[in-house]
């Protein structure tokens, strides 16, 4: 005899079952794309209930503890990370979850007179910020009347109170300058004179203590045909001029490139010992091929 198989037997449909079963697949999808758009409404209006509690937890909520910023170098003592969330730029409540984070943090550092650029920022979870920066550099200290304002490269003023008289004295100072900055600090000065003054300062670098100068002077005089082109010399203490010629990149066919004019200013020092003439001051010519063939005695 052959053996019965055992067959389950089909619980009875429950009639949420047997209506699905009645509608039409065209039905079913509709059905179903309404049940799915109530459970996002749904969970939209759970999110509205426990957003600002999910937000205030300390995995989304952004501190200045929870940004990181480039390592500042050792000329600015400025707090940039607290001048940055104090001085108003950004404003709590501060969340990962805001889509605009990223560039709010990068608007509120590239005002900072000590940023020069802002390169990347890039939000992490749990609550992390990374600010890519790039800072300011000075490269000298311009004399006007009251005291000594540091510029960078670019001719843009920075902050004073970073510096005190010690480090000022490290820098060239930048004199013949009657103008004052045309905007706040952070911004550039506004003069051209004071931005090739800069470059001139810039082409020393630590040569400049090398070679005991000190100070730049932006002269009123002008080449011929070049009547807005400033002109500069470079003394030193003991009065010796040398006659620089125009700031770098702006140099007249003929001119020797800055690099060169701080080789010759080198290589005279070490051929003569100083830069002063044997009866004392003296004028050194640093731009043609042609100067500078012998001290003058």
């Amino acid at each position: 005899m052959a053996k019965k198989e055992n067959v389950p037997a089909r619980s009875p449909a429950t009639p949420a079952a047997r209506l699905w079963r009645l509608l039409s697949q065209e039905s079913q999808a509709t059905a179903l794309a309404v049940l799915l758009a109530a459970m996002g409404l749904f969970s939209y209006a759970v999110w509205l209930w426990v957003r600002d509690t999910v937000l205030a937890s300390p995995e989304y909520k952004l501190t200045p503890a929870s940004v990181e910023i480039t390592p500042l170098p050792a000329w600015i003592r400025s707090d940039v990370l607290a001048d940055v969330f104090q001085g108003g730029n950004l404003n709590p409540p501060l969340s990962i979850m805001d889509d605009n984070l990223t560039r709010r943090v990068h608007d509120a550092f590239s005002l900072h007179p000590w940023v020069g650029q802002v390169r990347q920022v890039r939000k992490f979870y749990p609550a992390r910020v990374e600010v890519d920066l790039t800072y300011r550099k000075p490269v000298a200290m311009v004399v006007v009347q009251d005291g000594l304002r540091p510029v960078d490269i670019e001719g843009v003023h920075l902050p004073t109170g970073d510096f005190c008289p010690l480090d000022a004295d490290r820098y060239p100072r930048l004199t013949g300058i009657a103008s004052t900055p045309v905007g706040p600090v952070g911004t550039p000065w506004g003069d051209p004179r004071v931005v090739g003054g800069a470059q001139v300062a810039a082409a020393f670098g630590a040569d400049w203590q090398e070679l005991k100068l000190d100070h730049i002077a932006a002269t009123n005089l002008a080449e011929p045909g070049h009547p807005n082109d400033c002109l500069y010399e470079i003394l030193t203490p003991h009065g010796t001029r040398i006659l620089w010629g125009r700031a770098p990149g702006s140099d007249l066919p003929g001119e020797v490139p800055a690099a060169d004019k701080v080789l010759r200013l080198k290589r005279y020092l070490a051929e003569n010992g100083s830069l002063e003439g044997r009866s004392g001051p003296q004028e050194l010519d640093v731009r043609s091929l042609r100067s500078m063939a012998a001290p003058r005695r």
